[in-house]
């Protein structure tokens, strides 16, 4: 395919990531706003983040499995509609439990975008220029990831739209993708085979990861971490992806193939997703409530402040995308985006309620800097690595671990954000001789700010300050473990045929093996 086939076919593509983004980063601004609207709690707040991401999680490698054997175009173009109706939901919501389920339909489309995008975009162009075109797609992620707080934060502030709008804002982008796919998006036919959707093995699969991830998010806040229910759940998860490996093992088309773990180049970039999961998702997110809370800006602003740490991710990724398609050398762009990241995330630990913006934005540039660099091209080295057959499974296992790094960093950071605001607020509050009570809320509610006298004030944005920096300082070995998995990852020549292609040629191979054992 020429280049102008290429953009052309990613047109679709591009609108469909832009709108998986968009979903995600548009509340976040939004976020604290909501959960005072509805009266829900500071869990509730981690629990709209973590919804999607958990359903996100478990459903990938479902798709990823679905695009090795149908129609790509038409379960992409599903996945939209998914996250459409997902939209829909949030939009209408009047209360916090009809949000949290809306956001599970949106992680089931947003999913699929994530898994099938790129699998495509490994089916339609070679690796050794993969990374061009993967530096576009930075650029769409930052342009979404900016995009999406700024516009998040207007809607807010706008009295006579509000944040309904931060969901219903999406529908006209889903729909726009899915007419440009149908449009755009040329994929040679999938030859007709019997296929066997291995359903026990999603089912034990999706239980499995779904039992652990609900631990994580309720331990230590709903219940204690030493008690009957950790035993349930944690027992039961364990058992589940026992199972789920025993029947994997043994079907004839598993939804994660065991054997592409035998691959060094996939085991380690998976472990090393997982652990960019963790890192980046679960310090990043709760960025907006210390803009917010801590440091008292608008909705708005607080979109603004995060630009830095985009426009690093923007300028990195796109740079090395075009740097390692010119030289077909990736290896040094890992290591060096892993060590970034983490001092990155190391001068994040340092922050207060009274850090300056100007020092802010270096530390956030350093992180967007070291992501930039790592996470795109982690999918590129398992890309090449692997046969064209296995591309979707490849694909969506390190989406899934990423994924799940990502909810199970949320969810445990939160837990410890909410733990740690509650003490420091306990601790100011007694210092002050203000009884409980007075900071504006119940016990773990996020506090309205514009209510509270400014002797609380001061208090509360203390305790988000120091609880948040705790995050990015448990988040910090996270990523110098991933450092320690990238080194180990062997550096291979990158593949200048494209996924369709090498699966033609594996095919002919096949026929022509089948032929010499008939002949002899």
């Amino acid at each position: 395919m020429t280049n102008r086939q290429i953009l052309q076919a990613m047109s679709g593509l591009m609108a469909g990531m832009f709108v998986a983004i968009l979903a995600g980063t548009v509340v976040a601004n939004a976020l604290p706003t909501i959960i005072a609207d509805l009266e829900a709690s500071q869990s509730s707040y981690t629990w709209v983040v973590t919804a999607e991401l958990l359903a996100m999680t478990a459903t990938v490698p479902l798709w990823g499995k679905l695009s090795d054997l149908f129609d790509k175009k038409l379960l992409l173009q599903l996945s939209l509609g998914m996250f459409v109706v997902g939209s829909l939901l949030a939009g209408f919501s009047h209360d916090v439990e009809l949000l949290i389920l809306s956001r599970v339909v949106q992680g089931i489309g947003a999913g699929g975008l994530t898994a099938l995008a790129q699998v495509v975009m490994a089916a339609i162009i070679p690796p050794r220029r993969l990374g061009k075109y993967a530096g576009i797609f930075g650029a769409v992620f930052a342009i979404g990831t900016v995009a999406g707080p700024l516009v998040g934060g207007v809607l807010v502030d706008t009295s006579w739209l509000g944040w309904r709008w931060c969901f219903f804002i999406g529908v006209p982008f889903a729909l726009l993708a899915i007419a440009l796919l149908q449009r755009t998006l040329r994929l040679p036919a999938v030859a007709r085979r019997e296929v066997k959707i291995d359903f026990l093995g999603a089912f034990l699969i999706v239980a499995g990861v779904c039992a652990l991830l609900i631990w994580v998010t309720l331990a230590g806040n709903e219940f204690d971490w030493a008690s009957w229910q950790t035993a349930a759940l944690t027992g039961a998860g364990v058992l589940l992806l026992v199972a789920a490996v025993f029947v994997e093992a043994r079907t004839a088309e598993p939804v994660i193939p065991l054997g592409i773990f035998r691959n060094r180049t996939v085991t380690l970039t998976t472990v090393t997703s997982l652990l960019v999961g963790v890192a980046m998702f679960g310090g990043t997110v709760f960025l907006s409530q210390y803009f917010q809370v801590s440091l008292g800006k608008s909705p708005t602003v607080a979109g603004l402040m995060s630009l830095p740490m985009i426009l690093g991710l923007l300028v990195s990724s796109t740079v090395a995308g075009q740097v390692i398609s010119k030289t077909g050398v990736w290896k040094r762009y890992l290591v060096a985006g892993a060590v970034i990241m983490t001092v990155g995330l190391g001068l994040l630990s340092t922050i207060d309620a009274d850090t300056s913006f100007t020092l802010l934005s270096a530390y956030m540039a350093v992180l967007g800097i070291g992501v930039g660099m790592l996470m795109q091209n982690l999918v590129l080295a398992a890309q090449n690595d692997v046969p064209a057959s296995e591309l979707g499974a490849a694909t969506s296992v390190l989406s899934f671990f990423r994924s799940m790094g990502g909810t199970i960093g949320t969810s445990v950071l939160g837990a410890i954000l909410a733990n740690r605001v509650a003490s420091e607020m306990t601790k100011g509050l007694d210092a002050a001789g203000i009884p409980a009570g007075g900071d504006g809320g119940g016990e773990n509610s996020v506090p309205d700010m514009s209510t509270l006298p400014e002797p609380v004030r001061q208090i509360v944005e203390h305790a988000y300050g120091v609880a948040t920096a705790d995050l990015f300082l448990i988040a910090t070995p996270c990523a110098l473990l991933a450092l320690l998995t990238v080194v180990f990852i062997k550096e291979k020549p990158l593949k200048t045929t494209s996924g369709m292609e090498r699966l033609a040629e594996e095919a002919a191979t096949a026929t022509e093996t089948d032929k010499t054992v008939v002949g002899s």
